[in-house]
């Protein structure tokens, strides 16, 4: 039994070498055919650069054809000098020249209103607006001519009591004087001794009794005098009751202090307003005015000119419902104070011609054509001449060559200049992309007919 478990033992082990062997053998083919595959590729692919290599050295080169210039077929224009006055276009908007706001100057229930007054209505100078009743205030008139006219008897009275005591008072010095004759002639017969003491009494009594009645009516004189000084103030007053009264009733009724348009209304028949109270309010309307801003630029160049700011005549285009209104306007006036959150000047131009008939109207917003310095001895070429800002290219004898200029104003698609040119340049005006000095141009060739 034991020699049988031996054999068995070493069939096995012979069987697992015979497998062994067999997977070593298949390793070996495989990287065989891997290494076979990789050659065959290096082969070929120097086999293909070899072969291409001998085709380029093979190949005949073509003729080479001389290199020839790049030349440009641009627009020019000729610089010419001259005087130019370009035109800036700004915009502004209409205001009315004169705006008010009108009033009530009594209070009182309106009883009356124009069927004028209507928010858009034109009125004329002078019209009534509206009507306030008017029974307090001649209640007021009627009482006030009252107080003057018993015033004025009052003061009559007292120029009769004035009178009467004058005459009472010459009367009584008439009188005094002679009791004081009586009394000296007494008083010498007195000392003569043809006349008692008692007479002497009796005629100095009738002395201080007559003074004592002169002193009163001169008294009374002088009252009389302060109390028509009295009646005279009281008088003045009452005249001017009367002076106020008539203004109050004439100002119940409400008049247009000039011609112009409604813009505001707030007057109805029956109702209650006091004294004070805004209730219409109007334009003038034949004469306008344009509001707009001049740049910080615009303005120091335009005042450095000879006409200024003020008084320079500009043009006022209003464009509606596809139509386009011209008017003429003239600059008025410069603005109170610098507009600095707009980033320059205001500037007020008062629109002229008739206007009663335009349906120009404040509020609308309008463009304005400003007259630019007057630039002398200078140069205009079309915008597109510029590069970088500050530089043309002029053509000489077909090349380009850079001059610089300085821009001094803008007017519309065209730039007004100063710097190195003459009279008779060839100014570039076509755009290039790669743009230098140098470059070899020249100007459109003419159409040829068939």
């Amino acid at each position: 039994m034991a020699m049988l478990q031996k054999n068995d033992t070493l069939e096995i082990e012979l069987e697992e070498d015979t497998v062994k062997q067999n997977g070593l053998i298949a390793w070996v083919k495989t990287l065989g055919r891997v290494i076979f595959q990789f050659l065959l590729m290096a082969a070929i692919l120097f086999g293909g650069f070899f072969f291409m290599n001998k085709l380029i050295d093979a190949k005949v080169e073509p003729p080479k054809r001389p290199p020839f210039k790049t030349v440009y077929t641009v627009d020019t224009v000729v610089a010419e000098p001259g005087n130019f006055q370009p035109s800036m276009v700004v915009y502004g908007e209409v205001q009315a020249s004169k705006t008010v706001d009108l009033r009530s100057l009594v209070a009182g229930k309106i009883v009356e209103v124009s069927p004028k007054l209507q928010v858009g209505s034109r009125i004329e100078k002078g019209e009534m607006l509206f009507q306030i009743d008017k029974f307090n205030y001649e209640t007021a008139l009627d009482s006030a001519k009252s107080t003057v006219i018993e015033t004025k008897a009052r003061i009559a009275e007292n120029q009769a009591m004035i009178a009467i005591e004058e005459a009472r008072i010459k009367s009584l010095q008439q009188q005094l004087a002679l009791a004081q004759s009586d009394l000296e002639r007494i008083s010498a017969l007195q000392r003569r001794g043809s006349a008692t003491p008692r007479a002497v009494e009796e005629r100095e009594l009738i002395v201080s009794q007559r003074s004592q009645s002169l002193e009163q009516s001169q008294l009374n004189l002088v009252v009389e005098r302060s109390r028509i000084e009295q009646l005279r103030a009281v008088l003045a007053r009452a005249e001017r009751s009367i002076e106020e009264a008539e203004r109050d009733l004439k100002d119940t009724a409400l008049l247009a202090p000039m011609s112009g348009v409604i813009r505001e209304n707030n007057a109805s028949e029956g109702r209650l307003i006091g004294a004070n109270d805004m209730v219409v309010s109007m334009y003038r309307d034949d004469r306008l005015e344009v509001r707009f801003t001049l740049t910080d630029q615009r303005f120091g160049r335009i005042q450095s000119d000879k006409i200024g700011v003020v008084g320079r005549e500009v043009e006022v285009i209003w464009v509606v419902g596809g139509e386009e209104y011209k008017y003429p306007a003239k600059i008025e006036r410069i603005g109170a104070q610098i507009t600095s959150d707009r980033g320059g000047v205001e500037v007020i131009a008062s629109i002229e011609g008739d206007l009663n008939d335009s349906p120009l109207r404040p509020g609308a917003f309008v463009e304005v054509t400003v007259p630019d310095k007057l630039f002398e001895n200078n140069y205009r070429v079309a915008e597109t001449a510029l590069y970088d800002g500050n530089k043309v290219y002029v053509a000489v004898d077909g090349v380009l060559e850079a001059r610089s200029v300085k821009v001094l104003a803008r007017d519309g698609d065209s730039i007004i200049i100063d710097g190195e040119l003459s009279g008779g340049d060839e100014v570039l005006i076509t755009r290039i992309a790669e743009i230098s000095e140098g470059l070899n141009v020249r100007p459109p060739q003419p159409a040829t007919q068939n």
